[in-house]
């Protein structure tokens, strides 16, 4: 009896390995590299997107903008809503016919939320991750790779990213809160351009007449 379970506790610690390393699977871990070193190698871009919101009682938005991405800096346009992030201080801009307002934090009041700069190193830590079977995304084969949270109490308990197989380029991403709620971007026209000045980054207020400003930090 004491053999059988010697035996037993040798294959279930054997199991336990397998499913550990299978938690962070390694041919998703090179694809997930290879797109981030496209990233940094760019040193900064420039796209327009579609971004589609749905939740689980039906309700869904769909809008579409532009962004422009420098290291940890991005700039969002939406078209009445705005967002500056020059890796210290984030500005979001709302903009409509009958109001203008400015909100300010720093970014580390942010820490945890997915940002257009953060998606791309955001698998380092925090969520394990596997290799799906390849799709069409855009007309392009894609490899599409899912990250599962490490924590309950995440943010976003999955995310799918979409990377283009021949250009490493992440041309799309859905992230799924697990109370029903996901959020799609799709990102086209994708252009490198390392030569947006930093100051494009920053909420200038002059440039705003009449606009409210709300300072958080």
């Amino acid at each position: 009896m004491k053999r059988l379970s010697i035996v037993l506790l040798i294959f279930l610690s054997i199991f336990s390995i397998i499913e550990v390393s299978a938690q962070k699977d390694p041919k998703a871990k090179s694809i997930l590299d290879g797109m981030s070193q496209k990233f940094q190698s760019m040193q900064g871009f420039t796209a327009s997107f579609d971004f589609t919101y749905s939740d689980q009682a039906g309700t869904s938005d769909r809008q579409s903008g532009d962004i422009s991405v420098k290291g940890n800096q991005y700039r969002l346009k939406l078209p009445e809503q705005e967002i500056f992030n020059d890796g210290k201080t984030v500005w979001t801009l709302i903009e409509t016919p009958t109001y203008k307002e400015v909100t300010i934090n720093d970014v580390s009041q942010m820490e945890g939320e997915l940002t257009p700069s953060n998606i791309y190193k955001m698998y380092e830590s925090g969520f394990n991750y596997v290799l799906l079977a390849d799709k069409s995304f855009q007309g392009k084969q894609v490899n599409v790779v899912e990250l599962n949270a490490e924590k309950p109490n995440a943010p976003f308990q999955k995310v799918l990213l979409m990377i283009d197989k021949s250009t490493k380029d992440l041309l799309g991403w859905e992230m799924f809160d697990g109370q029903g709620g996901s959020f799609s971007y799709a990102f086209k026209n994708l252009k490198a351009d390392s030569s947006i000045p930093d100051s494009y980054f920053v909420f200038d207020p002059k440039k705003y007449s009449g606009v409210e400003i709300i300072d958080l930090r």
